[in-house]
């Protein structure tokens, strides 16, 4: 008993039993995303061929269903063979080869020449590595290969959950992102320019927040830092939350920015700052102030040039576009909305929500059991 106490209380032993335990995880999430790449190579050539059965066989209409009971009575502890999944393969391979959206090329790496590579602009590796349940979000909800792709290289850049990725379908990032209105390809370099366009969106949702009637900037601001964490989600990866009306001293006055974060791939600091009113263009001066402050006063040698975002409750473009070509900071202005951005609403025959809900569930390898679901 004493011998047990001592070896946990020894320090090397703790130490070489936490990166054991370490090295485990690593190798469990390894394994894990083996798994659901080679189950996702398995469904491609599945989907290649039960579309190509389709054109050339004459079996009549109930053979897709005879497949699914051949196949569950000889794998029996194998999920994904139901008919349901065998429709969603079906579809989630046909919507990958709309025409000219995809390299025509052999693909010896899919094991099998029949089956072409999956998507043009995308990887194998990341579309191979996106969970089953992860794809089926995607292609109910996007209508073209473009939107779908944006979403697959999201979600493996950024490990979205589901629950991250659906809400990130349902107020519509791919619209969205990059959209707002800046003057970075003038102040900053490449590629920090374009990288900083690409962070910002345009309009952002705030649809978390409970503000009704008329409310005050200083309201508007106290609700997102009492909700931060929700609208670190809506700012998106790389961003860290510094405070709210951090102090900085300009001399002998105090300025009190509404909101400081530093971006961690940007490496710089980013003034936000709200306006519940429409974008007037004397809202710049304001913000070049901060932004100027926090370059004197916050950032580092190795740190950026900082960025400031006007965040406002509308604005016009060009309008913006004018304001911004009078500074001399790298500002980038958007709008925000209190109400959900719902989707567009797309008809098609891809899978419902509810569809692939009751799939997950009962019919195929959960994302969770699968691998990671990142």
């Amino acid at each position: 008993m004493a011998e047990n106490m001592t070896m946990a209380s020894n320090s090397d032993f703790k130490r070489w039993v936490s990166q054991l335990k370490q090295d485990i995880r690593s190798a469990q999430i390894r394994a894990a995303i083996k798994v659901n790449t080679e189950l996702l190579r398995l469904y491609w050539r599945m989907g290649a061929d039960i579309c190509e059965k389709q054109k050339s066989a004459s079996w009549g209409d109930g053979w897709l269903k005879e497949l699914s009971r051949e196949l569950m009575a000889e794998f029996p502890d194998m999920k994904g063979l139901s008919h349901r999944n065998l429709q969603y393969i079906r579809q989630w391979y046909l919507f990958y080869n709309q025409e000219n959206t995809i390299v025509q090329q052999a693909v010896a790496q899919l094991d099998d020449a029949k089956a072409q590579q999956p998507v043009a602009h995308i990887s194998e590796d990341v579309f191979f590595s996106v969970p089953w349940g992860h794809h089926l979000y995607i292609i109910s909800q996007c209508k073209d290969v473009s939107r779908a792709v944006f979403y697959l290289k999201k979600t493996v850049e950024n490990g979205w959950s589901r629950a991250v990725l659906l809400n990130y379908l349902d107020t519509n990032l791919y619209e969205r992102q990059g959209k707002a209105v800046n003057n970075f390809n003038r102040l900053l370099a490449n590629p920090q320019s374009e990288l900083a366009a690409q962070t910002l969106k345009d309009p952002y949702n705030f649809d978390f927040l409970t503000l009704d009637g008329e409310y005050r900037e200083r309201e508007l601001e106290q609700a997102l830092t009492h909700n931060v964490t929700r609208f670190l989600l809506e700012l998106g990866t790389g961003f860290a939350f510094v405070g709210s009306q951090v102090p900085l001293q300009v001399g002998e006055d105090t300025v009190y920015p509404d909101l400081l974060f530093y971006h961690l791939e940007l490496r710089c600091y980013v003034v936000v700052e709200l306006k519940v009113t429409k974008f007037k263009g004397e809202h710049l001066g304001q913000l070049g102030v901060y932004v100027s402050a926090v370059n004197h006063i916050k950032k580092k040698p190795t740190d950026n040039p900082t960025i400031g975002l006007l965040i406002c409750k509308t604005k016009n473009n060009v309008m913006a576009q004018y304001a911004l070509e009078s500074t001399n900071q790298p500002i980038g202005i958007s709008e925000y909305q209190l109400s959900k951005l719902m989707p567009e609403n797309i008809q098609s025959q891809l899978p419902t929500i509810e569809d692939i809900e009751a799939t997950l569930s009962d019919n195929f390898v959960d994302a969770d059991s699968c691998n990671h679901d990142m």
